[in-house]
């Protein structure tokens, strides 16, 4: 029987939360135990209000997994999140044992589910870092521009998620967050002809700039990959805006792929450049602080973990 994957492709959320968590130090029993439960929270909170569409993906970072199955199989793409130093901007890599990635429709939903889940883990674990994101308009982040216009979708981003090389752990997909705070007053200091040019897509209809005429190091150019055949390289990005009102403006990446090593290859055109030294100009303007890649199981696994 084939194993079933974790709700990672779903139709677009109106209001995510997602907690990045570090195990404390202990028996690890109960965290396997724990784990073992989180499906069993999820279908009672969703269950609910179907129509809210409430869901969650839990997944598992590399130190994680070296100390909860010691001498197990590891999945071929999980490691911790590499930094990236392109010498003006960098991408630091922090702590992440566990994720959860809450969303759906409704806030309270999100909310509720993803406080249940905590509990579940009391005494297990730390926050480290936490996301309450929200929908902004038409898909875009605070910014003022769509964000994921060429994440695919149906068929397509099921195939571009889901593990199909590696067993036992086929299946199962990968993740990689990031946090980016915006300096807005900065941006905003643009015009919006030099904002086009960062991202490589005119701002008010989503449409890209052609080919000919986007800048080297539009957010456009630095993020489209193809492999060795030239067929484009893509992920599925779930990113979120968050923020507080006259504080804090932010967005924060949530990128699926079978591969990892996708998203890397577009964080280090970005970061490094392709060519080096052409870094992605958003850069200038949004600053990553957080850093972390799980490897995200099937829901077989997350039933009984200890058969890994």
């Amino acid at each position: 029987m084939a194993p079933i994957s974790q709700p990672v492709v779903v139709p677009p959320s109106e209001a995510a939360v997602v907690l990045v968590l570090t195990l404390r130090e202990g028996d690890d029993q109960p965290v396997l135990e724990a784990i073992a439960d989180l499906t069993g929270v999820i279908r009672a909170v969703a269950f609910r209000y179907p129509d809210a569409q409430t869901t969650c993906v839990a997944g598992i970072g590399s130190a994680a997994w070296d100390r909860l199955f010691p001498g197990k199989p590891k999945p071929n793409g999980l490691h911790p999140f590499i930094e990236l130093d392109g010498g003006t901007h960098v991408a630091p890599s922090t702590p992440g044992d566990l994720v959860l990635h809450v969303r759906g429709k409704r806030f309270d939903l999100c909310f509720e589910l993803a406080d249940k889940l905590l509990e579940r883990l009391d005494g297990l674990v730390d926050v480290a870092d936490r996301l309450q994101g929200f929908r902004y308009f038409d898909e875009r982040d605070l910014l003022g521009f769509v964000d994921g216009t060429e994440s695919p979708s149906g068929d397509e981003a099921l195939q571009t998620v889901t593990i199909t090389d590696d067993p036992p752990f086929d299946g199962g997909s990968y993740l990689i967050t990031q946090r980016y705070l915006h300096d807005l007053t900065a941006w905003n200091g643009l015009t919006v002809e030099q904002q086009e040019a960062a991202i490589g897509r005119h701002k008010l209809d989503d449409i890209e700039i052609p080919d000919a005429k986007k800048a080297a190091n539009s957010h456009v150019v630095l993020n489209s990959i193809t492999d060795a055949d030239g067929n484009d390289l893509k992920i599925v990005r779930e990113n979120m805006p968050f923020g507080t009102v006259g504080e804090e403006y932010g967005t924060y990446f949530i990128g699926y792929a079978s591969d990892p090593a996708v998203i890397e290859r577009m964080l280090h055109n970005m970061f490094i450049g392709d060519p080096v030294g052409t870094h992605d100009r958003i850069l200038d303007f949004s600053t990553a602080v957080t850093g972390s890649l799980f490897y995200i199981p099937t829901v077989d696994f997350l039933d009984d973990p200890k058969l890994a």
